[in-house]
């Protein structure tokens, strides 16, 4: 079996980054999903992989390959993250979870519902097979960084 060369894997890599910025655009605007903060985070690694993309196409594509499988790497690690704050292993930023409410007083469990942002990152707003937004990040990212890596090792 031959591979796909160095180009096509790139293009391919970096196309599914551009794919799955799409889809977090459609969800947020078409959808009416705002993202969270870890949400926010999840897209910078993709737009980096996109830019990875697009040098790697006008020069130096293996260095830019390997960029590009860091950020898809990077995406993937704060899905999982962002995962495990979802299912409760974990606590996420304290500026998008809800905090223990044990032995607060109601004065400060006011302060403390007022000062919650509107969207926390604890809370699931779609799912598909039991998985979240954050779990399917996470994994599609890791197949993402094996073509950048596949593009990488490509002579």
């Amino acid at each position: 079996m031959t591979l796909p060369s160095r180009r096509t894997l790139i293009l391919l890599a970096a196309g599914g980054s551009a794919a799955m910025m799409l889809g977090a655009l459609a969800f947020q605007h078409l959808g009416d999903m705002a993202p969270c903060k870890l949400c926010i985070w999840q897209r910078w690694p993709h737009v980096s992989a996109i830019g990875f993309g697009a040098l790697a196409l006008a020069f130096a594509p293996r260095l830019m390959a390997f960029g590009g499988m860091l950020a898809a790497l990077t995406t993937s690690g704060i899905g999982m993250y962002h995962t495990g704050v979802e299912r409760g292993w974990w606590e996420g930023p304290t500026t998008c979870t809800a905090g223990d409410a044990a032995g607060l007083s109601t004065d400060d469990l006011l302060a403390q519902i007022m000062a919650a942002p509107l969207v926390r990152c604890d809370e699931v707003p779609w799912e598909m097979f039991t998985l979240s937004m954050a779990s399917w990040n996470a994994i599609a990212s890791l197949g993402l960084a094996a073509i950048w890596l596949l593009a990488w090792r490509r002579g």
